[in-house]
């Protein structure tokens, strides 16, 4: 929630305002957050004495039966709008089904709906939150990695307009978030591994210390969803809980003073300098964590080559990528992409590269001096190195696939047609080059550099995409 202040002064030909915004939120912690005798989250509807929840259908099928008893129990009357959101299907009629939800449950201005799924369901639902009366409340269940680590930090909110991804949005803090790690339980390793990235991203930027657990208990957290499975050692459930802890301490220091993104040097962009181009370069897109873990490892190599990391503080770090079964290279990370992806985020970071590396691990610099030479030489040797490791550096389970993608089941019209501009955007990858910022000759047209593949593909092919701290759905392991 967010309080404004501000002060009004007359200047000679009219006046001048100023105007500060106080966001305020909470984060709780709480395995369990739809037992019964857990009251706290039931206690933020108490006033109302009803609930409207926007959930994931995946999570709904699973925890459903759980949500509806839970509201039972603590006398409060719940309506369920039941979605799917994949990439594909994060638009504007997905954000409209909700907005109509909303107003035949008759929400009033501060009563908070309730959002419960990944990130994809956080971002749209929030969305149609900040738009709804222009400020309504919610409250935010994350239900995936990414949604618990990386996504609950953030106060972002939109959806993908045609081809560009995140194109309508705000910035819209939830009242409330509750952490619930007891979700992993269901879900996918796949998943659990992908959202391991975002952990790799924030400490060896920022926080040695959780570095240090993930690199000691790497494969056991993986294993036991962070240590909230059967049988699970209790030893790692305690230092699960501890790099959850700091992860997201450590991650909303660093953000809360920028929610809204004015500063462009930022930490936790590290692994999201090329990433964006190349996650969407292959046929099937690569699960968001594989596409940071590449241009994490890729950075990595860049920051030995400026000795800012030693020898031994460089392979620490691609060998905790490599036993996570996470992506340190791919076959169409090439030369080429490489300058593609740098021509967009120039002109996403205004002008200058921002590439944030370790210096050493557990701090951070950005790098803006240098040249496509210097790049390159990293790449190839980048690549060498590659050859030491377990499918020379390529991830497990990288790619997208049911449990990253959705349809709603209201926008089919929608959802064919971005299947066609997908399919005609698919035949960009691997062709064209960037020069001044334009790629020439895309089917007899020009298309700007940094709307070229990556906003060309943003609203995915016929098997998804994913984005940013999103792209992922819940539900119980296939």
């Amino acid at each position: 929630m967010s309080d404004l202040t501000a002060t009004v002064l007359k200047t000679k030909n009219g006046f001048h305002v100023d105007g500060y915004e106080k966001i305020s939120y909470d984060f709780t912690f709480l395995d369990g957050v739809f037992n019964i005798e857990n009251p706290q989250l039931a206690e933020c509807y108490k006033r109302w004495g009803r609930v409207l929840a926007v959930t994931d259908l995946n999570v709904y099928n699973v925890y459903g039966e759980q949500i509806e008893k839970y509201f039972q129990h603590h006398g409060l009357e719940l309506k369920v709008h039941k979605t799917k959101i994949g990439e594909k299907a994060k638009t504007i009629p997905t954000f409209l089904s909700i907005v109509d939800s909303m107003t035949e449950f008759g929400i009033y201005r501060k009563e908070p709906v309730l959002v419960v799924g990944g990130g994809l369901v956080t971002d749209v639902a929030g969305f149609a939150c900040a738009a709804y009366r222009r400020n309504t409340n919610f409250i935010r269940v994350p239900t995936t990695v990414i949604g618990l680590i990386d996504a609950s930090v953030s106060i972002k909110v939109a959806v993908n307009y045609g081809n560009y991804k995140n194109r309508l949005g705000a910035y819209h803090a939830p009242m409330h978030t509750f952490l619930d790690f007891t979700f992993l339980r269901t879900l996918p390793i796949a998943q659990i591994r992908n959202g391991f990235a975002e952990l790799i991203k924030i400490s060896t930027c920022s926080h040695l210390d959780t570095f240090n657990l993930l690199d000691k208990y790497c494969e056991q957290l993986i294993e036991t969803g962070f240590g909230r499975t059967d049988g699970a050692p209790q030893e790692v459930r305690e230092a699960a809980d501890k790099i959850n802890m700091e992860g997201i301490h450590e991650m909303l220091k660093l953000e809360t003073p920028n929610l809204h993104e004015i500063g462009l040097d930022r930490v936790i962009a590290y692994g999201h300098t090329w990433s964006p181009m190349h996650e969407l370069v292959p046929e099937t897109p690569l699960r968001h964590g594989h596409a940071i873990s590449i241009d994490m490892a890729y950075s990595a190599t860049l920051a030995n080559n400026r000795k800012l990391i030693t020898d031994q503080e460089h392979r620490r770090i691609l060998n905790l990528f490599s036993r996570a079964g996470l992506s340190m290279d791919h076959h169409m990370f090439d030369e080429e992409i490489l300058d593609k992806g740098t021509a967009a985020i120039l002109k996403t970071r205004d002008g200058k590269l921002r590439a944030a590396v370790p210096n050493p691990i557990g701090s951070c610099t950005f790098i803006n001096d240098i040249e496509a030479e210097e790049l390159n030489a990293a790449l190839r040797r980048h690549k060498q190195l590659m050859r030491e490791y377990p499918r020379d550096g390529e991830g497990l389970e990288a790619y997208v696939d049911a449990s990253d993608t959705g349809y709603t089941e209201n926008n089919k019209q929608e959802v064919e047609a971005i299947e066609e501009a997908a399919a005609e955007a698919g035949s960009l990858n691997g062709n064209g080059h960037i020069h001044g910022g334009i790629v020439p000759e895309t089917n007899g047209a020009t298309t700007n550099g940094s709307n070229g593949i990556k906003e060309k593909l943003a609203n995915g092919s016929a098997k998804g995409l994913t984005n940013g701290a999103n792209g992922f759905t819940n539900g119980a392991r296939a």
